[in-house]
C-alpha cells in the first residue's frame, strides 16, 4: 500500500514538473529571441544597414511592445530611412511610422528623456513635409520635447543638438516669414542663433564624435561671421570616422564648405 502511495506521488511530481518545463519554454524561448533580436539589430546598425535593422528591432518590438529602447530604435531608424527617400510616399510613410514609435514612447515613459528626444526628431521630420499652422504646431511641439528631454537629463547631447538646429532654423527665417507665423499663428518661443550656438557647443562636449553636430555648429558660426571658427569646427569634423550613411553625407558636405570658406579667405 505504502508502495503504490509513493509511486503515485513521483508521478504526480514528475507531472507537475513536466507541465511547468513546458509552461516556461516559451517565456524563456521569447527571452532568448528578443535579446538575439535586438544584438542583430544593433550588428545590422553599426554595419550601416538600416534597413535591416530596422527589421529585426520591429521584430523584437512585437514580443516586447513597449520596450523603451526598442521603441525608440524603431522611432531614430525610420525617421534616417525616410530622409534618405526619394519617393515622397515611402518618405512619408517612414516619418509616420517613426512618429507612431515615439507617441508610443512618450506615452508609455513620459518621464524618459530618450522617448522625449525620439518625439522632438520625429516631429522635426514631419515639419518638413507639412505647411501652415500643421508646420507650426509641428515646429512648437520639436522645441517643446526637446526642452523636456533636457530637463529630465541635462546631459543628453542629442537633445542639445535638437535644441541647437530649432534655434538656427527659427533665427534663420527672414522678416516677412517670421511676421506672417506671427499674425497668423501667433508668436513662437523667442529663438536666436547665440542660443543655437550655446547649445551645439554644448552637446559638443556631451558626444565628441558626433558629426552632424560639428556641421551644425560650423554653419552657425559661419552665419554669425565667426569663419575661423567654423573652420575649426569643420576640420576636427573632418578628421572623424564616419559610422553611417548619414555620417558620410555630413563628412562630404563639411568638405565642400570648407573649400567655400578657404577660397574666401
Amino acid at each position: 500500500m505504502k508502495k503504490n502511495v509513493s509511486i503515485s506521488s513521483l508521478f504526480i511530481v514528475h507531472y507537475v514538473l513536466l507541465i511547468l518545463f513546458f509552461y516556461f519554454i516559451p517565456t524563456i524561448s521569447k527571452a532568448q529571441s528578443f535579446e538575439s533580436l535586438v544584438q542583430e539589430g544593433m550588428r545590422f546598425e553599426l554595419a550601416s544597414n538600416e534597413k535591416a535593422a530596422l527589421l529585426k528591432y520591429r521584430e523584437a518590438q512585437k514580443i516586447k511592445p513597449l520596450d523603451i529602447t526598442v521603441l525608440c530604435k524603431c522611432s531614430d531608424l525610420s525617421g534616417n530611412i525616410g530622409a534618405y527617400e526619394k519617393n515622397n510616399s515611402l518618405r512619408d510613410k517612414y516619418f509616420e511610422t517613426s512618429l507612431s514609435f515615439a507617441k508610443i514612447a512618450c506615452n508609455n515613459y513620459p518621464k524618459s528623456d530618450e522617448a522625449n528626444v525620439s518625439m522632438s526628431i520625429a516631429m522635426g521630420r514631419i515639419a518638413l513635409t507639412k505647411s501652415g499652422k500643421d508646420k507650426i504646431e509641428l515646429v512648437k511641439g520639436i522645441k517643446e520635447y526637446a526642452d523636456n528631454a533636457i530637463k529630465i537629463n541635462p546631459n543628453n547631447a542629442i537633445a542639445w543638438h535638437v535644441l541647437g538646429k530649432w534655434n538656427y532654423e527659427i533665427s534663420n527665417l527672414n522678416f516677412i516669414e517670421k511676421t506672417a507665423v506671427k499674425l497668423i499663428f501667433g508668436a513662437l518661443p523667442a529663438a536666436s542663433f547665440q542660443k543655437s550656438i550655446n547649445a551645439f557647443e554644448k552637446a559638443k562636449k556631451l558626444s565628441i564624435g558626433f558629426m552632424q553636430n560639428y556641421l551644425e555648429l560650423a554653419k552657425a558660426y559661419k552665419k554669425t561671421g565667426q569663419s575661423k571658427l567654423a573652420i575649426n569646427n569643420l576640420n576636427e569634423l573632418i578628421k572623424l570616422t564616419p559610422v553611417s550613411e548619414n555620417d558620410r553625407i555630413v563628412l562630404s558636405e563639411a568638405k565642400s564648405i570648407l573649400e567655400t570658406i578657404s577660397f574666401k579667405q
